[in-house]
């Protein structure tokens, strides 16, 4: 069954993140960004360029010819990609097809209306016998 991870409470929810995406390439582990907002990937893919001054986190959209042999893929668009270990949801919608991945990662900000959202897809996890693992970004 898949494992759900919120990551609530971020000041700046594109940088928390960059900063997980970091986490994870540092860990040799691929990451799928679900974003159907197209400013939030394209706010993704230019703050992980520029993230960190020392590192570099090699990501890409997943529609490049590039996609095979990238760790982090951006995509509005689950059905057609192969991975299925971790998946991170930046929309305010139930990712399709989340279930066939082994992690679902949400980022949560401090906004009202992001913050009702994520309060909607915790209900509808859980409904269905996920167990939600939360962690809080607000103290960082």
């Amino acid at each position: 069954m898949t494992q759900v991870f919120f990551y609530h409470g971020a000041a700046d929810k594109i940088a928390a993140a960059c900063a997980l995406l970091s986490g994870a390439y540092a860990k040799k582990k691929q990451m799928l960004v679900y974003a159907v907002d197209s400013a939030v990937a394209s706010s993704v893919d230019r703050m992980l360029w520029t993230h960190s001054a020392l590192s570099f986190v090699p990501h890409c959209r997943a529609d490049s010819p590039l996609a095979a042999d990238t760790p982090i893929l951006i995509t509005d668009k689950l059905d057609s990609i192969a991975l299925d270990e971790r998946l991170m949801n930046l929309s305010q919608e139930i990712p399709p097809g989340f279930s066939r991945f082994e992690s679902l990662i949400e980022v949560v900000g401090q906004e009202e209306s992001d913050r009702d959202k994520a309060r909607d897809r915790v209900k509808f996890y859980k409904d269905r016998g996920y167990q939600v693992r939360y962690f809080d970004l607000s103290d960082r």
